[in-house]
């Protein structure tokens, strides 16, 4: 827990980055490159419509 105030406030900044590195985290060693960048492109989409 180290630079948390809280348990809360830890709990709630692995739950938000659970979920963005899901969308982020691709194993890119399991697809080849031209799907590879099809879901790059399509994870960067999805992020603008989240945080625009």
């Amino acid at each position: 827990m180290r630079k948390f105030k809280s348990v809360r406030q830890a709990e709630r900044f692995l739950g938000t980055h659970a979920a963005v590195s899901n969308l982020f985290n691709i194993g890119r060693h399991l697809v080849g490159a031209e799907h590879y960048r099809d879901l790059r492109g399509s994870a960067f989409a999805e992020w603008n419509r989240v945080v625009a």
